[in-house]
Parts: C-alpha cells; structure tokens; sequence
C-alpha cells in the first residue's frame, strides 16, 4: 500500500467507520461489537449470519447500515412456502398490443439489493435456501436459461433465531461455510436498555446522514485486500484453522469434541477479517492479534461438535477458546 491514492482511501475508510458507527448511534444503543464484526464483513466482501432472539433490532440494524452507506436495500422474509423465484426474480410473458407479438420479460426478484436482508432463513426449506448459493459465492443469478450479475457491492445479512427451533430447516454445513462470519446479539445492559424504551417511544429520529456510497464501498473493499499480511500472522491463521480439524491438525484436547472443523474457507476468512479489522483501527499491516480477535466470529459456525460434547454441555465458543489457548 504505497500508493497515495491506496493511503487516501485507507484513511476515507477509518474516518467513514467512524462516521458510520456515530450514525447508527443515533439510532442503536451499544451493540459496539456487533456493528463493527458487520461493517468487517461488509468491508471483506463476506456475508454475515446473524443470531439473536427477537426484539434486538437485527432488521433495523441492517436497514439503518444501508441507509448511512447509502445501498440499496431488501429484506426476504423466509417462510415455509417461500420459492426460489421469489428470491432471484422470475419471468413474466407480455404482450406487446402495437406489435401484436408476445415476449418474456426477467423481473428482477429482491435478492437484486446491496444489502439483502434474508430474515429468519432457517424458516424455509432446503431448495429455497440455496437460492442464495450462487448470489452469495459469484455475485450472480441465473434463471430461465441466463446469467444476470447482481450490484455490488453485495451483502448477504441472515437472521436466525436460537431458541425457537420448531418447524425450522438448520442450514446444512456447505451453506454455514459461505457465511464470512456468525455474529452473535446479546441482550442490552440496563442502562441500555432504557435508553432504547426512551428512544423508541419518542419523537421519531432526525434523518440520518448518508456517509458512504456504493462505489466508495467497493473502492474500499478493494483497499482491504491489498494490505500486507507477514508470514508469522499468515501462518498463525493456517495453524489455528488446522487445529479445528479432527485427524488432520487437532490435538488430542480438541478432537475429541469435533465430528468436522473449519476448511479453507475459514483461513481465507480469518485473513481477510483482520486485514479489514486493522484497516478500520487506523493500521496498515496485520498482526497475530487481529487474527485471534476474529476467531470466535469466523469459527464458531464453522465446527460441528460431537453428541459427547453436547452432552456435557460444551459449545462452538468454548472450543474456539481453547483451541486458541492450545495454539498459544
């Protein structure tokens, strides 16, 4: 990165984080972690998926990202009856009266968006879900024979639910793997709590300054992939996915617990989120310490734990920590 207009663009993104982080403020009460795992994401080129009971704002969350980025936004809510079509879009036979001729015309579905909302998506069943497949790993869709590319930039923000799990279709491991991150929603401390109740049952909010716009994004996105990462925290990435992986990297401490662990995607993904997590705090070279940071948000979704673990109560964070303490 030693080209001046990289540098610049270096800096629009720290300043713009900021700006971004003090206009959802207005509207988001803490939830400080959440919206930076987010805008890495956005900033990595990756698609998030996004846990948290109901009530947490997840849906005004993303609405109010797309509205300060200023991207166009969608929001899909998945139901058990929900079609690939009404995802990508379908074809429609019109008739042209002046010409006496009929022709069919592509309309475009609401996955056609920057920023795609994809609510509850373990509410629909497998066929639908994997609709999405082709727009999340290519940025395109095809239908009735053509390809059509999606606007970029693309976010891809699933919902899910953790605790009501009836008549729910889990997403399989291939599709878990082509979400960059999980990110996990917590309740609101007290104190925030009530200044969400005081915000909510006001006077509505002032309109929002827009800070970014789709082409500053994408420029920045590329910015993200040209910063260095040295051998040591590269290999330290590699190391810490291997090590999630029964019979091919994890020691015994670990393996025990895991039926499957991480794949190369997730050492593409630790990679990527540290470059854009320095970046966002105002540096220019990845350290081993912005790897360890996007570990939880990159690997728990990607381990699938075995029935002892689960029977003694273990969890995908709780592996993350000790397989991090193991590589230590």
């Amino acid at each position: 990165m030693n080209e001046k207009s990289d540098m610049e663009l270096a800096e629009k993104l720290l300043s713009g984080r900021k700006k971004v982080s003090a206009q959802l403020a207005r509207v988001i009460v803490g939830q400080d972690e959440v919206v930076e795992d987010i805008l890495i994401t956005l900033f990595a080129r990756g698609h998030a998926l996004v846990v948290g009971v109901p009530g947490l704002a997840k849906t005004l969350l993303v609405s109010t990202l797309a509205e300060v980025l200023d991207l166009k936004f969608s929001r899909i809510q998945f139901t058990p009856d929900l079609m690939p079509s009404d995802i990508t879009g379908y074809e429609i036979l019109e008739e042209n009266s002046a010409a006496g001729s009929r022709q069919l015309r592509f309309m475009e579905g609401p996955v056609f968006a920057n920023v795609v909302l994809a609510d509850e998506i373990n509410r629909t069943p497998p066929k639908t879900q994997s609709a999405l497949l082709q727009a999340m790993q290519e940025y395109k869709v095809t239908s009735g024979g053509l390809t059509r590319p999606l606007p970029l930039p693309f976010l891809v923000l699933a919902t899910q639910n953790p605790i009501e799990q009836e008549g729910t279709y889990p997403l399989p491991e291939a599709q878990l793997d082509r979400f960059f991150m999980q990110v996990d929603i917590g309740y609101p401390s007290l104190d925030e709590e009530k200044r969400i109740v005081s915000l909510t049952t006001g006077a509505p909010a002032e309109r929002l300054e827009k800070v970014l716009n789709a082409a500053e994004v994408s420029a920045l996105q590329e910015i993200v992939r040209k910063v260095p990462v040295p051998d040591t925290s590269l290999e330290y990435a590699v190391r810490l996915a291997r090590m999630t992986r029964p019979k091919a990297g994890a020691p015994d401490s670990v393996a025990k617990w895991l039926t499957w662990g991480a794949g190369p995607r997730a050492s593409q993904a630790l990679v990527l989120a540290a470059k854009a997590r320095c970046l966002i705090d105002g540096r220019f070279a990845v350290s081993v310490e912005d790897i360890r940071r996007s570990a939880l948000p990159v690997l728990r979704h990607r381990l699938v734990l075995n029935f002892q673990a689960e029977a003694e109560g273990l969890t995908a964070a709780g592996l993350v920590a000790q397989v991090l303490a193991e590589i230590d």
